[in-house]
C-alpha cells in the first residue's frame, strides 16, 4: 500500500504564493500519471492539477495560470506551486494518482485568510 505524505501548507494573505510537496514512495514513481486534490469544508474533493508521465499538465479553470504542478522523479516527489491564492483556495490538499486512487494520505491545510 502506498503512503501519501503532503506537505507545505499553512497560512497565507490573499495574493501570496505557497509550494506543496507529496512524497511517494514507489519504485516506479515515474509511471503513474500523479495530481494534486483540494477539499474545502462542506465540498467535495476536486481535482485541481495533473501532469501525466510525459509531462502534460492540465488544471482546474479555478487555478489554471497561477498554480502548477511538476515532479521530480529521482525523488519520488509531486509540488504544486500555488501563485496568487485567494480565499476560495482554502482547503485540505493532497495528491494521488488520479487513475489508481491510492489510500489518501493525511493531506495539508491551506488557510487563505487576511
Amino acid at each position: 500500500q502506498v503512503q501519501l505524505v503532503e506537505s507545505g501548507g499553512g497560512l497565507v494573505q490573499p495574493g501570496g504564493s505557497l509550494t506543496l510537496s507529496c512524497v511517494v514512495p514507489l519504485r516506479n514513481f515515474s509511471i503513474y500519471p500523479m495530481g494534486w486534490f483540494r477539499q474545502a469544508t462542506g465540498k467535495e474533493r476536486e481535482l485541481v492539477a495533473t501532469m501525466r508521465t510525459h509531462r502534460t499538465t492540465n488544471y482546474a479553470n479555478s487555478v489554471e495560470g497561477r498554480f502548477s504542478i511538476s515532479r521530480d522523479n529521482a525523488k519520488k516527489t509531486l509540488f504544486l506551486q500555488m501563485n496568487d491564492l485567494k480565499p476560495e483556495d482554502t482547503a485540505v490538499y493532497y495528491c494521488n494518482a488520479p487513475g489508481r486512487l491510492w489510500t489518501w494520505g493525511q493531506g495539508t491545510q491551506v488557510t487563505v485568510s487576511s
